[in-house]
């Protein structure tokens, strides 16, 4: 129970979406029969040559309650599950022409351009949050200064400059980089040999330590 526990608390939003997704295709899959299955690869057939408008409103009306149901499951908000619903429909619309039935099920390559969706909305979440947390951290300390700082760019601050010190090796390192050489997140990751997703996950931590520590001490 514990053991089980445990691997439900380090499960990664990635990995949730996939379940989701995963479990919604499957159990439609069974469901639908070989003629509801034909009339799927008609529409799709008939949006990818003719761009056909009444094809794409019809599978729209089709999906549009699951994608749905998946949006609120994995977002828990009406408005983000009608952005999967219209953006990874969006993508189906586009990209009609690349569905190939012979490789799949509409449903199979529908739902993975909706899965690719959600990657993608819950990114740009996790961006967001970096992105206000470093502007809180820059902005907090930059409030705090006074007509006499020595130094006109509140990056190179003492203060600041002795709370990224504290920090582990490997965070400091990674908002040095960012923060105080200005380099892209890519560019970091190339310059330090670490995977992108290394360098979010370790600049997420030192922000949230330098947030905590700036926080204790001007309470």
């Amino acid at each position: 129970m514990i053991e089980k526990s445990r691997q439900q608390s380090t499960e990664t939003p990635q990995g949730s979406v996939m379940k989701d997704v995963a479990a919604t295709q499957t159990s439609e899959q069974r469901l639908l029969s070989a003629e509801q299955q034909a009339q799927l690869c008609d529409w799709m057939d008939r949006i990818a040559k003719q761009r056909d408008r009444k094809a794409f409103a019809c599978l729209f009306k089709w999906f549009a309650p699951k994608v749905l149901h998946l949006g609120r499951q994995r977002f828990g908000d009406a408005s983000q599950a009608q952005e999967l619903l219209q953006e990874s429909m969006a993508n189906v619309w586009r990209k009609a022409h690349l569905f190939n039935s012979e490789k799949g099920a509409v449903t199979t390559w529908i739902y993975t351009l909706v899965r690719n969706q959600s990657f993608d909305m819950l990114r740009k979440m996790q961006t967001n949050r970096e992105d206000n947390l470093s502007e809180d951290i820059w902005q907090q300390h930059s409030n705090e200064r006074d007509d006499s700082a020595e130094f006109s760019d509140h990056l190179l601050d003492r203060q600041l400059v002795e709370y990224v010190e504290k920090l582990p090796e490997e965070q400091k390192n990674v908002v040095k980089g960012i923060y105080f050489q200005e380099l892209s997140q890519d560019e970091l990751a190339n310059q330090l040999g670490i995977p992108l997703g290394t360098v979010k996950s370790r600049l997420r931590l030192a922000l949230g330590k330098l947030k905590a520590h700036m926080g204790e001490h001007h309470d």
